[in-house]
């Protein structure tokens, strides 16, 4: 588990997070939602530790991460995997090197059981026959599921994922949605994910904070959204007529 506790920051006079106190639970994905400029990617980047709080603790399970000495934020680090917004791949490695990296630079696996941990985490993500590809040489969704394989292939034990369907279709978004909860579940990972995409919400929200402002506006699940009657949160997520449809027929049964 991982507990944001009070959290304020500020970049000189804008303060971004508001005293922000919350839960993100292991086998459970967690997700982040508000506007542009709401502090969704402040408090992400803060939780993994590239922003220091201006106050305020952040916990994983019981550990106050930043009065950790260096080694023992590596320590912590070795646990977290990280699947970026472009799936961040290196344009000059193939898919397999992509996902050893975290091998080659983390571990002392031998050369076989690094392999064998790329194979596995390749099936995992359902992509074969793709070892020696070039990141150019496959699909937008493709990619994100290599991403993902690479976030995973240290077995971590928490998994930050920012905005994980950018750019991607919607069949194909449902797919990494379904993914990233499938692994979070089988493998009881702490996952948090920053996203604007309601269908992810409404598949996969187990529990979801909505950033308005700096503050949090609205704490719940997927299976809650749809009877709240929090103006922010209705503002945020029925913005279009098909939404708002959606929720009116939910609201009628």
């Amino acid at each position: 588990m991982i507990r944001a506790e009070n959290i304020y920051k500020s970049f000189d006079d804008n303060e971004v997070l508001k005293g922000i106190t919350t839960e993100f639970y292991p086998g459970k994905t967690n997700l982040i939602i508000g506007r542009s400029g709401a502090g969704k990617t402040v408090l992400l980047k803060l939780l993994i530790g590239l922003h220091a709080p201006t106050s305020g603790k952040v916990f994983y399970d019981d550990v106050d991460f930043f009065s950790l000495s260096k080694k023992e934020v590596r320590s912590i680090r070795m646990k977290v995997g990280m699947l970026f917004q472009a799936s961040a791949l290196f344009d000059s490695m193939t898919v397999e090197e992509n996902i050893r990296f975290p091998l080659d630079m983390f571990t002392n696996m031998t050369w076989k059981e690094k392999e064998n941990r790329v194979n596995f985490c390749l099936e995992r993500v359902n992509l074969g026959k793709v070892n020696d590809n070039y990141p150019s040489e496959i699909s937008g969704g493709m990619q994100k599921r290599v991403g993902i394989a690479r976030a995973i292939v240290l077995e971590p034990k928490y998994l930050f994922c920012d905005e994980p369907n950018s750019g991607l279709d919607p069949k194909t978004s449902i797919v990494i949605d379904e993914l990233i909860r499938d692994i979070t579940v089988e493998n009881n990972i702490t996952t948090v994910i920053n996203t604007h995409d309601m269908n992810s919400v409404m598949e996969i929200g187990d529990n979801v904070i909505l950033l308005y402002k700096g503050e949090i506006a609205w704490r719940g699940n997927r299976d809650e959204v749809l009877h709240s009657d929090n103006e922010v949160l209705h503002d945020f997520m029925f913005a279009s007529p098909f939404l708002q449809q959606l929720r009116d027929s939910a609201l009628q049964k």
